[in-house]
């Protein structure tokens, strides 16, 4: 259940639904799985597996909920394929080329024969819902699924206003800063050994791993205009991440320590009990972690203001 990824967002409701009224909001969103004409479905699952019914569990104010996406996987090499063949066959039984109306309807009649045999894939994605900080931080490898699940709870909920989490420092800007000048580095801030590099112009994008970010050579990039648009970081005791320069958390690793409390933790092989263990220690340590990033770069932006 732990966390490899963290997408942000300020919610900007004031009101919080009730743990009953969300979870019988779930249920109406439950997933359920692609009919035979479907292309793709999402919908709302137990967080802790099969084997419970609960959609959302809440410690101390942290609300784990999952989406559920199922899609049937189509390679469009196979439709082209398809396609080209019966457009040449009828091409030649009828002596002159298709329109464009035809070829586009005879894609559809393809798609619609062949999507019942496609195979599906599922994949889950968590989101972690912090009532009292009104934020929100959704288990996605890119923003596009992440806005998927948002737009899945607007649904759910009938509404929700949000806007991905934003500080007054780009963080761009913040982490060019802290890799340039060692004296602007936070106190508590843990540089690790992996960035990524752009030029102001195109000039292509620099990526080095296990690497001393203080060496000549990276100094040397950035003092030719080069700017962090990737960067390894930490907190002692915490977690370590990838920060990119829209704010997201990539390649979550918690510390040992947060690890090891979670393992000796006793949970009688109950699944339920084990999720929500694992949950109020991972929430826990990304609340921390994200309000010290946030003051590191300088508080947090005004969605209404213009980032400089």
């Amino acid at each position: 259940m732990w966390f490899k990824h963290c997408h942000l967002y300020r919610c900007h409701d004031l009101e919080v639904l009730s743990l009953e009224d969300l979870e019988n909001a779930l249920a109406a969103s439950a997933f359920r799985p692609v009919s035979d004409r479907e292309a793709r479905r999402v919908g709302w699952t137990a967080p802790a597996g099969r084997t419970s019914e609960q959609r959302v569990h809440e410690i101390q104010g942290h609300r784990l909920m999952a989406m559920l996406r199922q899609e049937r996987l189509l390679p469009a090499a196979v439709v082209n394929e398809e396609v080209n063949e019966r457009r040449e066959a009828r091409e030649h039984a009828e002596g002159q080329p298709l329109s464009r109306r035809e070829r586009q309807l005879l894609k559809e009649q393809v798609l619609e024969e062949l999507l019942p045999q496609a195979f599906t894939r599922t994949q889950r994605v968590e989101l972690w819902w912090d009532t009292q900080r009104r934020l929100i931080g959704i288990n996605a490898a890119s923003r596009k699924r992440a806005e998927e699940v948002l737009d899945l709870l607007r649904q759910t909920l009938g509404s929700l206003k949000v806007t991905p989490l934003a500080t007054k420092t780009p963080p761009a800007r913040g982490m060019t800063q802290w890799l340039s000048d060692a004296g602007s580095r936070p106190e508590s801030l843990v540089l690790g050994d992996q960035v990524e590099l752009r030029a102001a112009e195109d000039d292509g994008v620099l990526r080095a791993r296990q690497v001393d970010l203080d060496s000549e050579e990276i100094q040397s990039l950035l003092e030719n205009g080069r700017q962090a648009s990737q960067l390894s970081l930490g907190s002692e005791g915490v977690l370590r991440t990838v920060l990119h320069d829209d704010l997201a958390l990539k390649s979550l690793a918690f510390d040992d320590s947060v690890l090891d409390e979670a393992s000796q933790s006793e949970d009688d092989d109950d699944p339920a009990v084990r999720l929500e263990t694992d949950f109020a220690l991972m929430s826990q340590a990304l609340s921390t972690f994200i309000e010290q990033l946030i003051d590191w770069l300088g508080g947090e932006a005004d969605p209404s203001t213009p980032t400089p």
